[in-house]
């Protein structure tokens, strides 16, 4: 096993280096929470990833999104993450895909080719669709609740759809997926009450834009790519 991978090696062992090197994985939004699952990824040995994102790296991203930083302001954020992935790992496969992931863009891509998804989007029908067409092709995903409005990291914790509360997310999946039949969905769920956010400039305008904070979203995403590795590594 490379260097570089050596401490990780102890605790995964040979073996599940190898099934990670062999792994593709899928992850659907780049952002706070998907940024930092993907780098998690690239850093833990995964060696073909998919990622998903039709967005542009701005300003309002440096507060929170590891990919973003004055030099990736402008360029899209699938590049800009599959060029960081790389300055880590030359070796890793990214598939960048810029898009933003519908069912309308979903016969796209064949979820039978992955071995685990991240859903690290906001949109409920996208979250949908992607969680059905896993099902489907009978693919494990983790998916990811609402991380916005929130100052407390401690309060995330790893469950089944069903067994959520708090998260307004949450409450609208659960009810999404039930009508769908979807009987279970591992996701990671924040037990915080969401934060009013104060109303002040731009925010004032824009009262739906969620407050966010560098420490919050990040930890889901650490979270949730936990889940990645530790399914593939060691089953």
């Amino acid at each position: 096993m490379a260097e570089e991978f050596a401490r990780t090696e102890l605790l995964l062992g040979a073996d599940g280096m190898e099934k990670l090197k062999n792994a593709r994985v899928a992850v659907f939004g780049i952002g706070g929470v998907g940024g930092h699952a993907f780098e998690a990824l690239v850093r833990s040995g995964v060696g073909t990833i998919d990622i998903f994102d039709n967005d542009t790296v701005a300003l309002t991203n440096l507060n929170r999104q590891i990919i973003a930083t004055r030099e990736t302001l402008g360029k899209s954020k699938v590049d800009a993450a599959k060029e960081r992935a790389l300055s880590i790992n030359p070796n890793v496969t990214i598939n960048a895909h810029n898009c933003f992931f519908m069912p309308e863009t979903a016969d796209e891509f064949d979820f039978a080719n992955y071995d685990y998804v991240i859903d690290a989007i906001d949109t409920v029908k996208g979250k949908i669709e992607i969680i059905m067409r896993a099902d489907k092709a009978n693919v494990p995903v983790i998916s990811c609740m609402g991380a916005g409005n929130k100052l407390d990291p401690t309060k995330f914790e790893v469950t089944d759809i069903y067994k959520t509360s708090v998260c307004p997310l949450a409450r609208t999946m659960r009810y999404e997926l039930r009508r769908r039949g979807i009987k279970k969905l591992k996701v990671v769920y924040s037990k915080e009450e969401p934060i009013k956010p104060l109303e002040s400039g731009e925010q004032t305008v824009r009262r739906s834009v969620p407050g966010s904070i560098a420490f919050v979203p990040a930890v889901a995403g650490l979270i949730a790519a936990g889940e990645a590795v530790k399914n593939i590594a060691l089953s």
